[in-house]
């Protein structure tokens, strides 16, 4: 199995918990590395608001990244929608921080797996369609229909606005998990086969270089993907928050 690169996202239980009906509830390292990146994130926060006059390091470093965030989430929706700004800081950190603990040998990646993705991606939907019908009543179902068409076209559009809505949770969970899996399998083929070739000895031990490089390349490659992809994923939910405030599109 040490061999398998797909072991790597194995789950396994930590401790038992008493069923909740038919669904096993269980403490397992998936859970564990979760609860990991929430802490993380909490710290982050806590370290980061200090609220110093003069800012050290840490301060510094948060509040950069609070201006960072806040600056997307104005340019992508619009300085009213800054009332979501702690859902998109929090889900950008999360996601970072749950990548780059998943860079660290022996660990686990749970944006790796799909459920987690999935849950993630719907969460976020679930905010942008109940905001949208907070705040607008059932007009906010005007956004499947732009104004303005002729009203022959609503017959095409309409249906494609639903899809192309019903798709964004897909696509944000299906993104995040493809990339994060993908580059993890690489990583472990590609430290696999060094290993292979330096256990053959002479000639072949030589050759472990090209892998070993590769190797390095593509820890390097998956540090950029961990941000990127956080990124990717707030910059999206950030999007979709459009949809909130600016119905008649």
């Amino acid at each position: 199995m040490a061999t398998d690169p797909m072991h790597q996202f194995q789950i396994s239980k930590i401790f038992d918990l008493p069923n909740l009906g038919n669904v096993d509830i269980s403490f397992t390292n998936s859970s564990a590395f979760m609860v990991l990146s929430v802490v993380i994130t909490l710290a982050f926060f806590a370290f980061t608001l200090g609220g110093k006059l003069v800012p050290g390091r840490m301060q510094s470093l948060g509040e950069m990244s609070y201006e960072f965030i806040a600056n997307m989430l104005r340019d992508t929706t619009g300085p009213e929608a800054m009332r979501f700004f702690p859902l998109v800081f929090t889900l950008f950190f999360f996601i970072l921080f749950a990548n780059l603990i998943g860079m660290v040998p022996w660990s686990f990646t749970t944006t790796s797996h799909l459920a987690v993705t999935v849950a993630l991606a719907v969460f976020t939907i679930f905010v942008v369609i109940i905001a949208g019908i907070w705040k607008n009543g059932l007009k906010w179902f005007k956004i499947f229909a732009p104004a303005g068409l002729p009203a022959p076209m609503y017959i095409l559009i309409v249906p494609i606005e639903i899809i192309s809505f019903l798709s964004r949770p897909v696509t944000l969970a299906v993104r995040l998990f493809a990339n994060m899996t993908a580059g993890h399998v690489m990583l472990k083929l590609f430290a696999i086969f060094a290993a292979f070739l330096v256990g053959q000895g002479g000639l072949m031990a030589g050759a472990a270089i090209v892998p070993v490089l590769a190797t390095a390349a593509i820890i390097a490659l998956e540090f950029l993907v961990a941000g990127l992809q956080a990124f990717v994923f707030a910059i999206l939910t950030c999007v979709y928050l459009n949809d909130v405030y600016h119905v008649d599109h």
